[in-house]
């Protein structure tokens, strides 16, 4: 057991997402132990000031220091075509291959009853909005090949029948039951070419 203040730190890094206990107190103790307070500080204003500074894009919901983000305001961008992902990491994970030019939506999760996710509790209802001026052709779904992540896909093109869109899913060249921040730059563009319409 450690002290109470220790304890503390450790329980906060085990709380990140991939993190556990063992992890959890190695970070803890290197922080103790190799950085100095001037460091310290330096990480804890960092966050505060990101986490003060970061928003939800105003159009696609990724998150932004500034609202439209870089890739809404872009004029380079085809703005009649929207890739729907479940997490920003997504978005940078499509960005980097450099294969694919048009807008995303950005959900921040997928429909899971079991977790008490709803679509209430996504970003859906912003999709919905940002088709009815016609100028969207086509929604590729990018949601991960999971259960859940297919599920949401489904969900959201039958909401979508009434608009004049076409509705895609990214080919299952990524592992069934992987997600796309794992999946190599080839595959990626390959799942992204190979994209079928939804019916």
């Amino acid at each position: 057991m450690y002290t109470g203040s220790i304890e503390g730190l450790i329980e906060i890094f085990e709380s990140f997402p991939g993190i556990g206990r063992k992890s959890a107190e190695r970070m803890a103790f290197h922080v103790l132990e190799h950085m100095s307070p001037e460091e310290t500080h330096r990480m804890a204003e960092k966050i505060i000031e990101t986490k003060s500074n970061i928003c939800f894009c105003e159009s696609c919901q990724n998150l932004t220091d500034v609202s439209p983000c870089k890739i809404c305001s872009s004029l380079k961008r085809d703005r009649s075509t929207i890739c729907v992902v479940e997490s920003p990491k997504d978005v940078s994970t499509i960005e980097n291959t450099n294969e694919y030019n048009g807008l995303y939506h950005v959900l921040h999760g997928a429909l899971s009853p079991m977790d008490n996710i709803t679509p209430d509790d996504l970003k859906i209802n912003e999709l919905l909005l940002r088709l009815t001026d016609g100028t969207v052709k086509e929604v590729i779904m990018a949601t991960n090949p999971t259960v859940v992540g297919t599920a949401t896909a489904v969900y959201i093109s039958k909401l979508l029948a009434p608009f004049d869109v076409v509705v895609t899913r990214i080919a299952h060249g990524i592992p069934i039951g992987s997600d796309l921040e794992y999946a190599d730059k080839i595959t990626l563009i390959k799942a992204i070419e190979g994209r079928q319409e939804m019916k």
